[in-house]
């Protein structure tokens, strides 16, 4: 890898760029925007969210929406993680959000994990926003691996997973918090897709 290359993957790790592609466009969180504050803020709140998801920071009001934004955003710009708020690429309306996170440059790999508002499910919009970001993650931050993984039984996502060549590697035990709660832990399907993968086909 030249020189150059290198350097234009540091900064592709640290900041937020526009993607489009699948009928999506995928662009940065805006924690200053009440409409993303809100769409963030719902997300977090929604049954489906929370039977799959703990987060580290819980998020259950407006400022709390707003200062997970704002963690989100240092994150990126360390380039540790890039979050991307999914858009409609007609009218702006926001879907969801998919991520590439934990970022290692030296290992070259990161992991991936994405949400949809419930309005939006139902359209394919994790499968496309997806592979749209895995696509950046391998051609842009030049990363050779992606990890997926989610809590055992939650078959939508096993299926997105698969959909976008995220192949089953194992199951890893104990490796996610239970509901709401950081002191019970539940097993985790373990999903990965190499760089020199197949492309899956375009939804």
């Amino acid at each position: 890898m030249t020189d150059s290359r290198q350097s234009r993957h540091s900064r592709s790790a640290s900041h937020v760029p526009g993607l489009q592609g699948h009928g999506l466009a995928l662009r940065a969180w805006e924690p200053d925007s009440a409409v993303d504050v809100d769409a963030w803020l719902r997300g977090h709140l929604d049954p489906e969210f929370r039977r799959w998801n703990t987060p580290i920071r819980t998020v259950s009001d407006a400022v709390g929406a707003r200062e997970s934004l704002k963690a989100r955003s240092a994150d990126t710009a360390v380039g540790t993680s890039v979050s991307f708020c999914i858009t409609d690429a007609d009218g702006g309306a926001i879907l969801g959000q998919v991520s590439v996170h934990a970022i290692d440059r030296i290992l070259s790999h990161g992991g991936v994990g994405y949400w949809v508002l419930p309005e939006a499910r139902g359209r394919g919009v994790a499968t496309r926003s997806l592979l749209l970001a895995s696509r950046w993650a391998f051609d842009e931050l030049g990363l050779h691996r992606l990890e997926l993984g989610h809590g055992m039984g939650h078959d939508a996502s096993c299926r997105i997973a698969e959909r976008c060549g995220f192949r089953y590697e194992g199951t890893r035990r104990g490796a996610m918090w239970e509901p709401e709660r950081r002191n019970a832990f539940r097993d985790v399907h373990g999903h990965g897709r190499l760089a020199t993968d197949p492309e899956p086909a375009a939804p």
